[in-house]
Order: structure tokens, then sequence, then C-alpha cells
């Protein structure tokens, strides 16, 4: 795409489904009213704490890309934010996070207790939500969504610490990230009555660019400094998760580098070998251009599958989402 093309999107992404994204926080925030104080207060918190929408807005743009005109996209666009900040605590609570956001995160306010309960009261509330919709499909498509993220969490914490090799990254991305881009370009298309065939090319976008937009976070985790992150440096790496970038350098560095990147696997910590050193080590072996390029070949490859959609202003911010998602800074 010409830049003036990807700018005419980014202005039809920002204008054309800003009200639609507005409607989708005042449902959040109704649905997020529970009658328990200790609920109603961290699940405040946690819509406060914003974020970019990305998953509600390709499920938006998907709908009414194929003509959809009704209010029920809205509706399954605070289900599908509701189940991300669901997935969001528990994540921290499992990788012990202090912050989130450039905020304290949930579980350091409230505790680890309250906060899985509150992730669990996120989940059953959006599933009450999507019921509304008297659509099995939809069930469907949420309750398989939910068993991959589950899964993907129970073998990343099975890979923690191990040189894994990349079929194991992306089997474990696409669980814990790309599957919820997919399922939400997919709940627009059942909104719009979508075909089969049509629905399976815009799940396959979904896909690929939510594999992209992981792989940049991976990078950014490395990379990005702190206060840009919101959260600390190299996260990741402390926890014990190798990225594309560190398989790449395990595969390809000497001997000695290595053995570097997994003595911060092992320590889980950055005591012995820094974070600076580690840096080094994937710039020498091109590890972090490696990722990069990655992301800027499933970004491409996204794009593709829009092939059959019609021509809309709709379809040209979908055009543009794989810039936004390769070329953000956090």
């Amino acid at each position: 795409m010409s830049t003036i093309a990807i700018a005419t999107a980014k202005e039809v992404f920002d204008l054309m489904i800003r009200e639609d994204l507005l409607a989708i926080e005042q449902e959040f925030a109704r649905a997020c009213g529970a009658e328990v104080e200790p609920i109603r207060q961290m699940a405040a918190y946690l819509r406060e704490g914003g974020g970019k929408r990305i998953r509600p807005s390709l499920l938006l743009l998907a709908a009414h890309a194929l003509d959809y005109k009704g209010s029920s996209a809205v509706h399954l666009g605070a289900v599908v934010e509701m189940i991300h900040t669901a997935t969001l605590v528990h994540d921290d609570i499992i990788d012990e996070a202090d912050t989130r956001r450039g905020r304290p995160s949930a579980n350091k306010t409230w505790g680890n207790a309250r906060c899985v309960l509150t992730g669990d009261w996120l989940y059953m509330q959006a599933f009450r939500m999507a019921l509304e919709e008297r659509n099995f499909r939809i069930l469907d498509l949420l309750i398989r969504l939910t068993q991959q993220m589950v899964e993907g969490e129970l073998v990343q914490m099975e890979l923690l610490g191990r040189a894994i090799g990349e079929q194991e990254y992306y089997d474990l991305i696409y669980r814990k990230t790309a599957c919820l881009f997919q399922i939400s370009m997919q709940l627009g298309c059942v909104l719009a009555g979508a075909t089969p065939e049509m629905e399976a090319q815009l799940g396959e976008y979904g896909r690929n660019l939510g594999l992209a937009f992981q792989i940049v976070d991976d990078v950014l985790d490395l990379t990005a400094e702190e206060e840009v992150l919101g959260k600390p440096a190299a996260s990741d790496l402390r926890e014990g998760k190798a990225t594309l970038a560190v398989v790449h350098a395990l595969q390809h560095g000497s001997q000695e580098e290595r053995a570097a990147i997994q003595m911060v696997l092992d320590d889980r910590s950055f005591a012995r070998v820094g974070h600076a050193r580690v840096l080094e080590i994937l710039r020498h072996n091109g590890s972090l251009d490696y990722a990069m390029r990655t992301a800027y070949t499933y970004a491409e490859t996204a794009r593709t599958f829009l092939a059959a959609l019609p021509q809309s202003d709709y379809k040209r911010a979908l055009l543009w989402a794989p810039d936004f998602v390769v070329a953000r800074e956090k």
C-alpha cells in the first residue's frame, strides 16, 4: 500500500468505528456493574487501564465490511474485550507481575486470591452476555477460544526455561494471542451471515495478524524502555520464556552465546548475565531483525486473505491494520 492509502485507512479506522468503540466501553462498564463491591471495584480498575482495543475493533470492521447493521457487534465487542481482560488478570497472577500498562497490576493491589475470582467472574459475565445472542455458533467459537487460551498457559508453564523450537513458539503464541484475533474476525462474520468460506478467510487474516502482533510484542519486550512498555523490560526472558529472537539466537549463536542465554533462562534473572549482554548476542546474530522480518511476513500474509472482501472503507482499514501492528512502539 502507498503511504497515502495507509494514512487514509488509518483515518477510516479512527473515525468510522470510533462511536462503536465508545459504545463498547459503555457496554463494558455496564457489564462490570456487579452487585458485589470488590468485583465492581476491581473490574472498573481493569477496564480503566485502557489498551488498544484492537480485538473488538477487528470484530467491528469484519462485521461492517460485510454490511452488518445491527447492534450485536457492539455487544460482542464488549464480550471479546472482557475475555481479553480476564486473560490479562490471570496472566499477571501466573507471571507474578507487579505492573500492567504503567500501573500496579490488579494482583499487586488486591492479591492473587481476589484477582483469580475476579478473572473468573469476568469470564462468566462475558459468556452470560454472549448467551443473550441465542446463537450456538457464537458460543462454540467462544468456548473453543477459552479452551485454546487455557491450553496455551499450561503449555507455556511446561516450556519455561527450555530452549524451544520455532514451531513450539508459533503454536504457543497462536493459543495465547492469535486465536483471539482469529475468533474476533470470525464473530464479525457470523453476525453478518457470511459464508463458511468467507469466515475461514477472514479468520486466517486474524490469525496471521495476531501472530505478527505477538512477535512484535515479544521484540518490544526485549528492546523497549520500561517507561514505554509500562512494565519492566525483558520480563519474558526473566520469567524463563524463550521468544522468537531468543529461539533464533539459541539456534545460531556460538556455544558461549547459547550458554549465556540459557543461563538467564535457568536463573530467571539477569544476575549472572546482564540484559545488555543478551541484547548484544541477539544483535550479533541478527535475531531481532529475523523476528521483525517474520512479523512483517505474517502481516503481509494477513492482507492476502482480504482479497474476496468487497471494496469498502472498512476493508481499507483492515488493510491498514497490519502496518499498525508492526510499526507500534508499545
